[in-house]
């Protein structure tokens, strides 16, 4: 899908830039009450023709203008080199497209003290914007040596070909207990993302502007799914939405996926919305090892939509290149702030968003209802129109995913990640109506493609 990049003229050299007002064409609104708990402030959602602002008004989009890519690429070899993994290439990435917006970098110590302490970055202009997860560059000891008096780094990846410079950096301490107690709410052993990019990440943090050299691909078949949110913008633009609503997810499409999506949009309808598109958002970055890589989970949502369980019409399914940190609360409002820059003016939230089970004991991390409740009074998400879905489950009585009806609750059967991941392994079919017959072939498919070891036991599958 071809789409033109709009890239943001550099200012000066702070991570996150000062906007000047705007001024917006005339909107047609219409507010629509809702019901909220008792004590809570109402919120009001928003009928509005055009598409939501993104944060600080304008996306940062970081790629160095053509003209300038050969001069960049010979300054990033002169330059102390840092070599980046692959999560801190797919940081680059989420920077160089605007996710971060307004963010212009790696964070210098001042946004990662307001990330951990107030979940919030504040512009120059006084305003504010959410921010809940450090987007961090860490640095070992060997490397600030190297680094010396130089105001500027070189970031390679791992095939030694540079990707970004790194200027007007700043380097600070790495509070790693503080980072990760801040995050997780919790520093038991065992948390996914800690074991992979923290534990063992050197002792200080490196901040500063990013000039990235090219567009970050991965050459893994699914590239052309991986659109940008000016790319994303464009292509709502040409669907003539009047409202996007995102769907985040890390997991196979199930029915019980699919009649949220659905009601969803039938409820926009009846707001007053003509054509809302659901923006179908699943996790790109780096994701637990239980997980279903990335490639088989496209391969799935696609025969969703080949099966027509969603409409290919009013759906577009695109990949998001964060990192997943597995922090509950704290990281879906990163999740929901990322989908504003991409142009989505509802987010639909679940139960557990961003949720694992303790990683030592045997229960659930998080509070099932804390993720929807903390987005509904996030600082920076005001604009944002949050919904929580009702509870889906499979209806022995209708013989397909349904809404829970608590008046009845022994004609429902709840089928879990776990459930149905087991059910694939051992090649056992779901309940008629659980997941289309393509969709679930898929799954199998990707079980009977790892092999089995000396004992007969499946693997699990590595990271994406």
């Amino acid at each position: 899908m071809a789409a033109l990049f709009i890239k943001t003229p550099y200012l000066p050299s702070h991570s996150i830039t000062k906007f000047p007002n705007t001024h917006l064409a005339p909107t047609f609104r219409v507010s629509v009450s809702v019901s909220v708990p008792p004590g809570r402030s109402k919120r009001r959602l928003r009928v509005s023709s055009g598409l939501i602002e993104p944060d600080g008004g304008k996306l940062v989009e970081l790629l160095v203008d053509e003209p300038l890519k050969d001069l960049k690429k010979g300054e990033a070899l002169s330059l102390p080199r840092i070599s980046l993994s692959s999560i801190d290439l797919q940081w680059v990435h989420v920077l160089s497209e605007g996710w971060a917006s307004p963010l212009r970098g790696f964070m210098r110590e001042s946004e990662f003290l307001q990330t951990l302490h107030f979940n919030t970055l504040r512009l120059e202009n006084g305003s504010l914007v959410n921010m809940s997860v450090p987007i961090v560059l860490a640095i070992d000891d060997s490397q600030k040596h190297r680094i010396g008096e130089s105001t500027k780094v070189a970031l390679f990846d791992s095939n030694n070909n540079p990707v970004a410079i790194l200027k007007d950096i700043e380097i600070y301490k790495h509070p790693k207990e503080e980072r990760i107690a801040r995050t997780w709410g919790t520093t038991a052993s065992g948390l996914p993302y800690v074991e992979e990019a923290i534990v063992n990440a050197g002792n200080w943090l490196i901040g500063g502007d990013l000039e990235v050299l090219e567009p970050i691909k991965y050459h893994d078949g699914l590239d052309r799914f991986r659109l940008s949110p000016t790319e994303l913008r464009e292509e709502f633009t040409r669907r003539n939405a009047d409202a996007v609503f995102a769907f985040q997810l890390r997991n196979p499409v199930h029915n019980g996926h699919a009649l949220l999506m659905t009601d969803t949009r039938r409820r926009l309808l009846d707001m007053g919305y003509k054509n809302p598109i659901l923006l179908l958002h699943p996790l790109g970055g780096y994701t637990k090892a239980d997980d279903v890589p990335l490639s088989w989970r496209m391969k799935q949502h696609e025969k969703v939509l080949e099966d027509g369980v969603l409409d290919p019409e009013t759906t577009v399914v695109s990949i998001f290149p964060s990192p997943m940190h597995y922090a509950g609360p704290t990281e879906v409002q990163w999740h929901a702030k990322a989908r504003i820059n991409a142009g989505a003016n509802f987010y639909i939230v679940g139960r557990d968003p961003a949720g694992m089970g303790h990683p030592t004991e045997k229960r659930d991390l998080y509070d099932a209802d804390h993720g929807k409740k903390v987005l509904s009074m996030a600082p920076g998400l005001e604009r944002l129109n949050i919904l929580p879905f009702k509870v889906a489950a499979y209806d022995k009585t209708q013989g397909k995913m349904a809404f829970f009806d608590p008046s009845r609750p022994q004609d429902f059967v709840f089928i879990s990640g776990t459930k149905m991941r087991t059910l694939a392994k051992n090649k056992e079919n779901p309940p008629d109506g659980f997941m289309c017959p393509g969709g679930w072939e898929v799954l199998v498919e990707y079980y009977e493609s790892l092999v089995p070891t000396i004992n007969g036991k499946v693997p699990e599958a590595v990271p994406a």
